[in-house]
């Protein structure tokens, strides 16, 4: 009796090695979260790195267009003005017809949007459903016209415009643009991805091909559309180079000239009147980009979904 109650004090040799097993896999498990946690800490701080990276101009430019001008020259600068001045906006309005500049951006930079999809929608259905005689050859030429510079054709390209008499004009801003390579490509790739089978399923309803394209293409590739439409719009609106080439005076003339020209008044850099009118410039970038999120996260979801 004597051993056999010593026998039954003694633990089994299995259960030592379960427990120690246990105790193993416990501090492998406790080893991962503390790494899973440091990986997340350190993508938080390099997330919040990368955006104090791009918020601080923009945070300076709010800062000074609402300082007074000797305020602006304080080093090191002062990020929270003491007395904000919001006189500062309008006098950087004032400074030319800011409205008339306005209305040109919006209507070239539309204008030069819906030529664009007027174009590179059917072109880009051509290039990824259709094999036709130097289909290929025509795709290559697109894509080596990303590779000039618009600074290389301006000469020519203005002399046409000349010689048509479309200088000055809005005409003469928004045809330049009137297809864009880079969106025929970004379509082009999107329309592969499409199945062949919704193409034959809608022509065995006899739908036609623009029915084709504007009922199942189109909505399809949504995200890609609304991503080249924010593309397109920005560069147009902040485009400085064309408009101040085409135009020589006030007729056609967009906001970037109209910032640009008050840059300097009686010899001074006023940077709170320039940094307002910069804010003037970029809220409408800004607005469009907050109400197209939104149905770009959508469109992502839609089709993620399907």
């Amino acid at each position: 009796m004597k051993a056999a109650n010593e026998t039954v004090g003694i633990p089994a040799k299995g259960a030592v090695i379960g427990g120690s097993m246990t105790v193993v896999r416990k501090k492998q498990a406790a080893w991962k979260t503390a790494v899973n946690v440091i990986l997340q800490a350190a993508n938080v701080i390099c997330l919040l790195a990368l955006v104090l990276i791009f918020a601080l101009p923009f945070v300076w430019m709010i800062s000074t267009s609402l300082k007074t001008m000797p305020e602006t020259m304080i080093f090191p600068p002062e990020w929270i003005p003491s007395n904000p001045v919001w006189h500062n906006y309008i006098d950087a309005w004032n400074t030319g017809p800011f409205l008339k500049y306005f209305t040109n951006s919006v209507i070239i930079a539309v204008g030069i949007l819906i030529l664009q999809m007027a174009t590179i929608i059917p072109a880009a259905y051509a290039f990824a459903r259709y094999q036709f005689a130097g289909s290929k050859l025509l795709f290559g030429v697109v894509m080596v016209t990303l590779m000039i510079p618009a600074q290389l054709i301006f000469l020519p390209v203005y002399l046409e415009l000349s010689a048509l008499k479309l200088l000055n004009t809005h005409l003469g801003l928004i045809l330049p643009f009137a297809s864009s390579a880079f969106g025929i490509f970004l379509l082009r790739q999107a329309f592969m991805q499409i199945s062949e089978e919704l193409i034959e399923a809608a022509r065995l309803d006899q739908a036609s091909e623009w029915k084709i394209i504007a009922r199942v293409m189109v909505p399809l590739v949504k995200p890609v559309l609304v991503t080249f439409t924010l593309f397109s719009f920005i560069a147009h609106w902040n485009d400085y180079f064309w408009p101040l080439v085409m135009t020589t005076n006030e007729t056609a003339r967009t906001l970037p000239l109209g910032i640009a020209k008050i840059r300097e008044v009686e010899g001074v850099a006023t940077w709170n009147i320039l940094m307002a009118g910069n804010l003037i410039l970029v809220a409408p970038i800004l607005i469009v980009f907050f109400f197209s999120q939104r149905q770009i996260i959508r469109a992502f979801v839609y089709n993620g979904v399907k």
